[in-house]
């Protein structure tokens, strides 16, 4: 009953965008996309990947145990050709991690080392330390000056529903080490790339290019930072004690795990869909992304039960290694870029609700975009101007110039847990996970079986 609710609910409160659609909806599309909102194999799917699985950080064991759990799973939903595609790539791990303040005012830390961090001695490093409130102001820090020094970088990040803000904020935890580093940095941490108010820090990978040697570096809790920040408005010099012992293991063996539901027309184009099977080793990855692999596989399974074999192949990929790098992506391209793909989509923006689609097609599928319009509105989806294709695991392909579509979710919260320990399965909202698999489903009933042409795109350049 309560999921019937909900249908009704979604289905009236979309008076506004429904003067977005176009066009009467085909009956069959409508039909599969109400009857997702009653789904439960996307649940089933994060409840059985955070339980039995857990935390899946590239090029592990666990991540190895993962894509084993995923075939079982795929096959048994009765999906065709599932099968693994292995490749090698550099793995880090993590250590112990530990910080205080020992001067002016001694306070205990919390926070996580970055992927790609380098290690402190065994025990530990102590300095003073540069506080920078911005990544700008790092970067106009003369060479040579953090000698010794642990660097600081501060930045605020404000919450949005298009997950904009974590670009602009991002570069302290992307380029923020490897600068800190060319200016001599002994170690540098920064404030957590996160919208939450939570002693909880958020993790993510760091880049350090060639010639650059990895220091020690690691993210605050929010909390944790506005601590330092308030601590420097004293005046008096902070000095910090760290210890980080992370290490690099070598190359080990990561994969990407391929399911399809076979069309009937092999020259009309793969729907390549899903989402990054890997995760942080801080929590379960809930939302990160095993709610986006089961978003993705549960709207497929509505097309292969639906009765009506598609006209296009869709093939599910679980990407793995996502989060450290983007290998998985890179070695699906590598192998399967000359194949002929239709359209790519992917879903890495946690478990709220869509709230917009966009798209980038080919002149000759327009109409597939205003047949998307008038099946989306009902669920409360608008129509966005941009372009779609956005994804870290489908960017190689989409390069190539394949058409893209985008269900945007909301990241108003998103952000609040991305990266941190908080990342567990009660962090997921069954209802607003239906109404992502409903999207989908329509998304995929469209796409899939559109006569239209849907060949290569020219994307602007960047």
């Amino acid at each position: 009953m309560k999921r019937l609710t909900l249908a009704a609910l979604l289905l009236a409160s979309a008076a506004p965008a429904l003067a977005q659609a176009s066009g009467p909806i085909d009956p069959r599309v409508a039909k599969l996309r109400d009857a997702a909102l009653t789904d439960d194999v996307a649940y089933d799917i994060v409840e059985g990947m955070t339980t039995e699985v857990g935390q899946r950080l590239a090029g592990t064991e666990a991540e190895a145990r993962a894509r084993t759990w995923s075939v079982a799973k795929l096959k048994a939903l009765g999906f065709k050709n599932v099968r693994i595609e292995t490749y090698r790539m550099p793995v880090w791990e993590r250590g112990e991690e530990r910080a205080e303040i020992v001067a002016p005012f001694p306070q205990k830390l919390h926070l996580a080392a970055l992927g790609n961090s380098g290690a402190t001695p065994a025990q530990g490093i102590e300095a003073d330390m540069v506080i920078f409130p911005t990544y700008a102001d790092l970067a106009a820090a003369p060479d040579g000056s953090l000698a010794g020094k642990i660097a600081y970088v501060g930045n605020t990040m404000p919450k949005t529903q298009d997950g904009s803000s974590y670009g602009q904020a991002g570069v302290a935890r992307f380029a923020g080490p490897a600068l800190a580093a060319r200016k001599g940095a002994a170690a540098i941490v920064i404030r957590s790339i996160g919208t939450d108010t939570h002693r909880l820090p958020h993790t993510g990978t760091t880049y350090f290019r060639n010639g650059v040697a990895p220091i020690p570096a690691a993210a605050l809790s929010v909390p944790d930072a506005k601590l330092i920040e308030a601590m420097a408005k004293r005046g008096k010099p902070i000095r910090m004690k760290l210890l980080l012992t992370p290490r690099q293991v070598g190359e080990q063996e990561s994969g990407n795990v391929i399911a399809e539901v076979p069309g009937t027309d092999p020259n009309a184009g793969i729907v390549l869909i899903g989402g990054h099977l890997d995760s942080w080793d801080l929590a379960t990855g809930a939302i990160d992304d095993a709610s986006g692999v089961a978003i993705t596989a549960a709207a497929a399974k509505r097309i292969l039960d639906s009765g009506k074999r598609p006209r296009r192949t869709i093939r599910v990929v679980w990407f793995g290694a996502e989060e450290v790098g983007g290998f998985g992506g890179r070695d699906y391209a590598a192998k399967h870029g000359k194949e002929r793909h239709a359209i790519a989509a992917e879903s890495d923006f946690g478990a709220d609700k869509v709230w917009r689609f966009e798209s980038t097609l080919p002149d000759s599928a327009t109409p597939v975009a205003d047949r998307l319009a008038t099946a989306l509105a009902p669920l409360g989806i608008v129509r966005g101007t941009a372009g779609g294709g956005d994804g870290a695991d489908i960017e190689p392909i989409i390069a190539g110039g394949v058409a893209g579509v985008d269900l945007n979710q909301s990241g108003l919260d998103y952000f609040d847990v991305h990266h941190t320990p908080d990342d567990t399965l009660d962090r997921v909202d069954p209802e607003k996970l239906r109404q992502n698999v409903a999207a989908w489903t329509a998304m995929l009933a469209i796409v899939a079986d559109a006569p239209e042409e849907i060949g290569p795109v020219v994307r602007a350049v960047r």
